[in-house]
């Protein structure tokens, strides 16, 4: 069974970082878009960045020069690092992966908390 798990958020003062890790399992994600997903309370859930099969990568622009998403097709891995951050971006952030053919998977989400 295909599974997506999210670790690495946590609570951090603004202006400091932290690294997201999505470890998938089940099957081979190396020809599926990926990407990162946040959700704050009372907004809608909101693309923060994605990664084709190929590496081509897409940036919301409140993130970007700030956050670099990253895959490892061989360890099955998305990662997102994100540096300054402000307290704006807290929010739950979801792993995603789709597939034309397939479909789509989520992860069950890792909250990420700025202090200011």
């Amino acid at each position: 069974q295909a599974q997506l798990v999210e670790s690495g958020g946590g609570l951090v003062q603004a202006g400091g970082s932290l690294r997201l890790s999505c470890a998938a399992s089940g099957r081979d994600f190396s020809g599926y878009l990926m990407g990162w997903y946040r959700q704050a309370p009372g907004k809608q859930r909101e693309l923060v960045a994605d990664i084709t099969s190929g590496a081509s990568t897409r940036y919301a622009d409140s993130v970007k020069g700030r956050f670099t998403i990253s895959r490892d097709n061989a360890e099955n891995t998305l990662y997102l690092q994100m540096k300054n951050l402000k307290p704006e971006d807290t929010a739950v952030y979801y792993c995603n992966a789709r597939h034309t053919f397939v479909g789509i998977y989520w992860g069950q989400g890792t909250q990420v908390t700025v202090s200011s």
